[in-house]
């Protein structure tokens, strides 16, 4: 006869699916803060809730039509996304690096005519166009720019976010305006990348479903051996570190990690 869950078993389990949180299920399902960590941990040890997580996993993958697979591909999509295709700061050329012998330099005949008539309605110097025109803010600095050093002059970018593919468009979670300008938000990676941790058997979770289990094989193995022992001759000839159980007498628990 299958062993089944108890009330709170069967609610800590249906609270671990949210999130794959041992600790914060134990918490939610009603075990004290104090002990909730162990106790998390030895739940996820016991054979009985293995199953039932394993269960809800499959039904749920069935009923949604959504694979672990998926789900850890998208999560290592997030994770592995670069930031540098939604924002980026870089070093550009100022307006004296590329201008003739590095006078300051225009971008068009139109811009240099704003800024003359800008001048005489202000009664201020009149600017030249000596350095000339085609000012470009994206090219790099000129390395023997008198003025900038060849350090040229900070720019930050943000990339035209309907224009995104991929893992970027995947990282990019909306934008808002603030009172220090633009805001670009993005999805935590390295939430992105505990989860594909656990999935893939990395987490502390993980780790104490797989010693579980491997502590319930070496129990059977005990056992069998035990049983061969029995069999081949009296119980006080036995050698080796095992002893015989009695027939009433339990198994020690398995370790918790």
């Amino acid at each position: 006869m299958s062993q089944k869950l108890t009330p709170k078993q069967a609610l800590f389990v249906k609270e671990y699916l949210i999130d794959l949180n041992a600790t914060q299920a134990a918490i939610r399902a009603g075990y004290s803060n104090k002990t909730a960590r162990q106790i998390g941990e030895q739940n996820l040890s016991k054979l009985v809730i293995q199953n039932a997580i394993q269960e809800a996993l499959a039904k749920r993958s069935e009923r949604t039509e959504i694979t672990a697979d998926m789900v850890l591909q998208r999560l290592w999509s997030i994770a592995t996304a670069d930031p540098n295709e939604l924002v980026k700061y870089r070093r550009v050329n100022c307006r004296y690096c590329w201008g003739e012998d590095h006078y300051y330099q225009w971008t068009t005949e139109v811009e240099f005519a704003k800024a003359l008539e800008t001048a005489k309605k202000l009664k201020r110097v009149k600017p030249d166009c000596d350095g000339g025109f085609g000012f470009d803010k994206t090219r790099v600095p000129h390395p023997d720019c008198p003025e900038c050093k060849g350090e040229g002059e900070g720019s930050l970018h943000i990339s035209d976010t309907s224009k995104l593919e991929g893992p970027a468009r995947l990282l990019y979670a909306g934008a808002k305006h603030t009172r220090e300008g633009l805001e670009i938000k993005t999805l935590d990676q390295l939430k992105a990348l505990e989860m594909v941790s656990k999935h893939v058997g990395i987490g502390r979770d993980a780790i104490a479903v797989k010693q579980a289990e491997l502590d319930a094989r070496l129990k059977e193995l005990e056992i069998e051996k035990r049983e061969r022992e029995a069999g081949a001759g009296d119980e006080d000839d036995l050698k080796g570190e095992y002893t015989l159980l009695k027939p009433d007498e339990d198994l020690p628990d398995a370790p918790v990690l």
